[in-house]
């Protein structure tokens, strides 16, 4: 199965804070409430259903 890129860019946007990129390499900052976020939406139906 496969999602498509708007399914995508929403997990994106619940996992993900923020991505700083350097020249010493790239930082990625989770949302700390986000993995439970995106587990309820599952549960709740499906991330489709909420995309």
């Amino acid at each position: 199965d496969e999602l498509f890129p708007a399914e995508q860019a929403r997990i994106v946007t619940l996992l993900v804070e923020r991505v700083d990129s350097g020249t010493d390499g790239l930082n990625v900052r989770l949302r700390v409430d986000g993995l439970g976020g995106l587990a309820r939406e599952i549960l709740a139906g499906g991330i489709e259903a909420a995309a």
